[in-house]
């Protein structure tokens, strides 16, 4: 019941103060993210201030740099992107109205009957979902002072955080009731063990992948391949969303550019071959491991429901959530199978 009622005043409080919330949440993430970086400093014989100071500076300086270098390239690939998209669209229709090939026609169907109306609806439905994250994301993640106070408080609570950690960890290990303390230890290790190991481990992963396809499409000529890759590898931190986006994009795209030329294309679909067996046979067994627990479809669903329900806040809630909650699940069905409910066992209730 205890537990119960605590969730429910966390949900509480998630939704009311959802506003403000975004800056704080953040730099708790990032905290998170770079405590591991900040002990490794400290065992070094660095204080932990300069240790979190160093550690945060450094992060901040490489993210700004990495974006300043990459943003120019982004913004210029997406405006050309949806510029040539309609001219896309119409390639495909004539390749699909085609006479000669009456298979392709009948399999796709009528859809591409009317180039316009193709181009139109696909247009309207693509602005209609953006918009829509959009205004879901910043609705439910507007911070109180804008984005210039995200900028701001974010660094400085992830640097109290960093700068606190082992002592916030052992204050909150001493309200644990003292009879339960090992069964919350051995919690806490699994809930620590999975979500380190997917964050961690994925966000890696999403930048190796994110190289490795902005890199590789870009090499066999695909227009727009450095924004096609990018977006690819980051949306790999959703399991099979990223990969299956990407894909689609990229084959018509390069079915577009190329027809009827068949190895530029056969090199794109290469590509993203290799990346998938580069992300489930090597990067994933080790830099993530099957320890996490997480399922993908669990991943899925609670990455959609909390963005949908707390906006960008519930996007970065989304796997510490799925993760407590999955451990806790297991660990209420050990017990339930242990139980006489399950045995039909009655209770060893002892001498009396």
């Amino acid at each position: 019941m205890f537990w119960i009622a605590a969730l429910a005043v966390f949900a509480a409080v998630l939704w009311l103060l959802n506003p403000v919330l975004l800056p704080f949440v953040a730099g708790m993430t990032l905290a998170y993210l770079l405590d591991p970086l900040a002990r490794r400093a400290e065992q070094l014989g660095i204080g932990r201030a300069v240790s979190a100071l160093i550690v945060l500076t450094l992060v901040i300086v490489a993210l700004v740099v990495v974006v300043m270098a990459v943003a120019p390239i982004v913004s210029a690939q997406f405006a050309a992107f949806l510029e040539k998209m309609p001219g896309y669209v119409a390639k495909l229709h004539s390749l699909v109205s085609d006479p000669s090939r009456p298979w392709l026609a009948n399999m796709v169907g009528s859809e591409m009957a009317d180039p316009d109306k193709s181009v139109s609806s696909l247009v309207s439905q693509a602005s209609g979902f953006v918009t829509g994250f959009l205004a879901s994301l910043w609705s439910g993640g507007r911070a109180v002072f804008s984005l210039l106070s995200l900028l701001i408080i974010t660094p400085v609570v992830a640097f109290y955080l960093l700068l606190d950690w082992e002592r916030v960890t052992v204050t909150v290990d001493g309200w644990i009731p003292l009879p339960y303390r090992d069964t919350v230890h051995g919690l806490a290790r699994d809930i620590d063990n999975a979500i380190a190991g997917f964050v961690r481990g994925q966000s890696v992963i999403c930048l190796i992948l994110a190289a490795f396809y902005a890199v590789g499409l870009t090499l066999t000529g695909l227009n727009f391949g450095f924004l096609i890759g990018l977006m690819t590898g980051l949306l790999s931190f959703i399991p099979f969303v990223g990969a299956a986006t990407g894909f689609l994009v990229a084959a018509i795209v390069a079915v577009a550019q190329f027809w009827p030329s068949w190895t530029p294309i056969a090199m794109v679909v290469g590509i993203f071959l290799v990346g998938q067996v580069l992300e489930g046979y090597v990067l994933s067994p080790k830099l993530v491991g099957a320890k996490v627990g997480l399922h993908p479809v669990w991943m899925m669903f609670a990455l959609l429901a909390s963005s949908y329900l707390f906006g960008f806040v519930g996007l970065l809630i989304a796997i510490p959530l799925a993760a407590t909650i999955g451990v806790l699940l297991r660990f209420a069905l050990r017990k339930y199978v242990e139980s006489p409910i399950y045995t039909g066992r009655k209770p060893d209730i002892g001498p009396r």
